[in-house]
Formats: structure tokens, C-alpha cells, sequence
């Protein structure tokens, strides 16, 4: 899934030419990428281990996905005043405390401590995203600024489809053949907390990694020559709104992260029921790879189609693919129903950074201010799929898949409506 954000309107920044700063932003993008898509992983894993409902289990991704919503504008607002490469830092030593906080969530056993964790990570997130792309479009030449973006979204498609793949291994494979819903009391706590010591052992992995990335961004703090413009309040990007095709792209980005998400959550466990594929929850998770790497194939080819199609359209078309599938995947079983739901990800490929050109077309000068509010519409995977739990529990998985497609229909509306060059007022 590619993320933006930014304030880089307030910020006037001259243009460098710093490869090595190229460097760190790319590593940025696949981190968040990563980190974000590895939600999907720990979910079966606390869902097990807490007995919880559908609904239950994805506040793991309401908690972190909360973030968004919170801290993108006031992460802009730092940018402001502190630089993008000092709020890059700032952002990844937040993510570190978000993994260095699955320690006393581990201590404690307690389900509401974990989500706390992966609050404190997603705000941590937020903030790098917030940075990141308007960051690599300032170094180098702005003729192959589309290039330098193209290729960084690459590797947030890269960290989604590897993340996963290896934290299957560690986390899922990790599960013991004891079920917690067979024990209580002193031994269901000590067997939570011995189970999540494979969790925590992730996350310190990860939060050594993150120190060790902040301390090089950090060294490369004063390589921009930016100059500070502090006129005016960063809350008038929300005026907006009030233009209809940018409002439309708005709620398009909440429903696509909403629909994606959810979709990449119940995965694992929708896999290993008996009506689909009966498997382990590793095999399963194994799988995650199809789903996340279709949105890494699926971005090289879009590049190509939309060089020679509108947008809108293609839009359009690949937003009736994923309900398609998903409409097939919930009314078949077997390997069939496995594979349709994990092609959706094929389908997704696009739509983000489609759905945000669309709506930002014409903005101007309040392009960046655009960013900015389209990066609050993420909180959308906070939202959908803890809707969609609750759909699971009411009835079931593949009937919960509606709420998905109902997303990817307004998606298809957006396309079709935004399939001729903006007009704005």
C-alpha cells in the first residue's frame, strides 16, 4: 500500500542533490511499508492468544490506523519548524518506542497494552510518511521527479510483500500447540506471556534496527538548505473539502486503506478455515506474499497502462476487478476462494497513488496542503475493517467481504466521475 503526505507548501526547500539522502528515504518507504503490513501478521497471533471475537481482533489495526488521523496534520506542523530530516528522526524514534512498548505488553499479558504499542508505532509512522514524499521529490531534478517517486513507492511495495513473509516465520510459526481457550487463570496468563515473548523478540529486532536509521538520518540533518515560512495556520488545508472532486478522492482514500486492510487482516484466518483451505495459520501467513506482492507487480504494470490510458478509467477498472473477486472469492470455496481474495491485492496496486492524483489534479499551489488531508483520510484503516469484525461476528467471513466491495464500488464511482482533467474553481 504507497502512503503520502506532507507540508512541503510551507516549507520553501532548495533543490540538492543528494544521493545518499535518496538513500535513507527509500529505506524509509520500505520500512513503513513493512512495519504496516506486519499488523496483518500479529493479528491471528493476538487473536488466539486473547480468545478474541472478528470484531476484537481488529482493533489491532483501529489502534494503529487511529494514528492518522491524530498526528498527520501536527506531523506536518513539525516539518514546519523543525526540518525534514529532524521530524524523519523524531518519527523513527517513535516507532521505536511503539516496539520497545511490546515489552510491558508482554509483562502485563494484557490485550489493551499491545494496542497501546501499536498506537504509540503507527503515530511513529505517521510522522515519517509525513516527511517521506515530499522529501525524495526534492533530491534531485524535478524533470525526474515522477522516476524518484515511482521507484520509492516500489519499496513500500517491497517492504509489504517481504515483511510479512518473515514475520509468518517468526510470530505464526511460533505458536504453541496448546490453545488458550483451553486454560484460565494463572496459567492462561503465564502462558500469554511466555507466547509473547516471540512478538516482543520481533519488535526489539526491529526497534534496534530503527535506532540505528534515525542515528544516520539524524547525521544528515543540515544537508537541506531549507528556508521556513510560517504563514498561516496548517488546519486551512481542510478548507478543501469544499471542492467536490477533492472531498470525493478524500473519502476514496479512507475506503480503499479501509477495504485493503481489511481485507489483509482476516486473510490468515479466512485461509485456514475448513470451507477454504484448512491450513495452519503459518502456511497461511506464508501467503500473505501473493497479497502484498500483487500490489508490487501490479505498480510496475499500472505505470505502463497509465501512460497510455486516463486514469479515471483504469481506476474505474481495476476498482471493478477487486469487487468481482471478492464477490467470487465469498461464494466459492477450496483453492479458489484462497487465491481470488489474495488477486485483490493485484487490483489495489494503483489505487492509491491513482485516487490521490485524481483528487489533488489542479490544486496548484495547495497541492501540498492536498497531501496533507488525504494523509488523515488513512485513519480509514482504523475504521472499515473494525466494521467488517463486527459483519464477521453477525454472520461470517465471506459474508463480512460485502463491506469491502461496497469500498470498491464507490472507488469505481470516483473513477469514472474524475475520468476528465479537473476544473477548479
Amino acid at each position: 500500500m504507497a502512503l503520502t503526505s506532507s507540508d512541503q507548501g510551507a516549507r520553501r526547500t532548495e533543490h540538492v542533490d543528494a544521493p545518499a539522502l535518496q538513500y535513507f528515504v527509500f529505506a524509509l518507504f520500505f520500512i513503513f511499508g513493512g512495519m504496516t503490513s506486519l499488523n496483518d501478521v500479529i493479528l491471528p497471533k493476538l487473536k488466539e492468544l486473547f480468545a478474541l471475537s472478528n470484531a476484537e481482533a481488529m482493533l489491532v489495526q483501529t489502534a494503529f490506523f487511529l494514528s492518522y488521523a491524530l498526528f498527520s496534520i501536527p506531523a506536518a506542523g513539525i516539518v514546519r519548524r523543525a526540518g525534514y530530516m529532524r521530524t524523519a528522526a523524531i518519527g523513527l524514534l517513535t516507532m521505536t518506542a511503539g516496539c520497545l512498548l511490546f515489552i510491558p505488553a508482554s509483562a502485563s499479558a494484557a490485550y489493551p497494552v499491545f494496542l497501546l504499542a501499536l498506537f504509540v508505532l503507527g503515530a511513529g509512522i505517521t510522522v515519517v510518511q509525513v516527511v517521506a514524499n515530499p522529501l525524495i521529490s526534492l533530491l534531485g531534478p524535478a524533470q525526474t521527479t515522477s522516476s524518484r517517486l515511482t521507484f520509492a513507492q516500489a519499496f513500500n511495495a517491497l517492504g509489504t510483500t517481504v515483511f510479512p513473509r518473515v514475520g509468518s516465520a517468526l510470530i505464526l510459526g511460533g505458536i504453541a500447540g496448546v490453545s488458550a481457550a483451553s486454560l484460565s487463570g494463572a496459567q492462561l496468563d503465564a502462558y500469554r506471556a511466555e507466547a509473547t515473548q516471540i512478538i516482543v523478540h520481533t519488535y526489539i529486532g526491529l526497534a534496534v534496527a530503527l535506532l540505528v536509521i534515525a542515528a544516520a538520518v539524524w547525521s544528515q540533518r543540515n544537508k537541506l538548505n531549507e528556508r521556513q515560512d510560517r504563514t498561516g495556520s496548517m488546519f486551512h488545508a481542510f478548507t478543501l473539502l469544499r471542492q467536490p472532486r477533492f472531498a470525493f478522492g478524500v473519502l476514496c482514500i479512507f475506503l480503499y486503506v479501509g477495504a485493503e486492510v481489511s481485507i489483509g487482516s482476516m486473510l490468515v484466518n479466512y485461509l485456514t478455515e475448513e470451507r477454504v483451505w484448512g491450513v495452519s495459520d503459518q502456511v497461511a501467513g506464508n501467503h500473505l506474499i501473493y497479497y502484498w506482492g500483487g500490489a508490487l507487480v501490479g505498480r510496475f504494470l499500472g505505470a505502463g497502462v497509465l501512460r497510455v490510458l486516463a486514469p479515471g478509467k483504469v481506476l474505474a477498472g481495476v476498482a471493478t476487478g477487486a469487487a468481482l473477486l471478492c464477490i467470487a472469492s465469498a461464494n466459492s470455496g477450496g483453492l479458489a476462494a484462497g487465491w481470488l481474495l489474495l488477486a485483490v491485492g493485484l487490483c489495489n496496486s494503483i489505487m492509491f497513488p491513482t485516487i490521490f492524483s485524481l483528487a489533488s489534479e489542479g490544486l496548484g499551489d495547495r497541492a501540498a496542503e492536498g497531501s496533507g488531508v488525504i494523509a488523515t483520510a488513512i485513519v480509514g484503516g482504523a475504521v472499515v475493517p473494525y466494521l467488517t469484525g463486527h459483519l464477521a461476528d453477525a454472520t461470517s467471513r465471506q459474508m463480512s467481504l460485502a463491506l469491502p466491495v461496497a469500498c470498491y464500488l464507490v472507488i469505481l464511482a470516483f473513477g469514472w466521475f474524475a475520468r476528465r482533467p479537473a476544473v477548479r474553481p
